[in-house]
């Protein structure tokens, strides 16, 4: 008889089911803006966690090639990522044509707190949202224009 495996995926998805909140980790490969400290940590204790989440290398690049992906993930329903500033992130997955839900989408901020506060909020059953009001990019014609003499 072998020894279990260390990860049950029966549990794992028993535990997905439970939780319709989905999981977004950004690893902000090419920007390089948050901290390898915190990011390794935050992926880590998720990879420890047994819960499900979506793991990307760069939204930005993502969202630079409007990558369907992004699509799937915003219209899945609630979800908690885990990236840098709200508001950034809002906007990435607006230009890839792919709005998240203002009321359904709550953004840690890995530039700024700490692993432990990211991982706890994470972790939380409660999805507290944090997204700027007015999901919808400025149009070219509502932009504030300067008089001209």
């Amino acid at each position: 008889m072998s020894e279990p495996s260390s990860t049950d995926h029966s549990q794992n998805a028993a535990e997905q089911a439970s939780d319709p909140t989905r999981i977004l980790y950004c690893h902000c490969n090419y920007a390089q803006i948050i901290s390898p400290e915190t990011k390794n940590t935050d992926l880590e204790n998720l990879c420890a966690s047994n819960r499900a989440f979506d793991a990307v290398a760069d939204l930005c690049e993502m969202a630079a090639r409007k990558d369907p992906a992004l699509t799937r993930l915003s219209e899945s329903g609630p979800v908690k990522i885990a990236a840098c500033y709200p508001r950034a992130v809002k906007w990435l997955f607006s230009g890839a044509k792919a709005p998240l839900e203002l009321g359904s989408t709550e953004v840690l901020n890995m530039r700024d707190a700490s692993a432990e506060d990211v991982i706890t909020r994470l972790m939380a059953d409660d999805l507290q949202s944090n997204l700027p009001e007015d999901n919808q990019p400025p149009k070219a014609s509502e932009e504030s224009k300067e008089d001209t003499p």
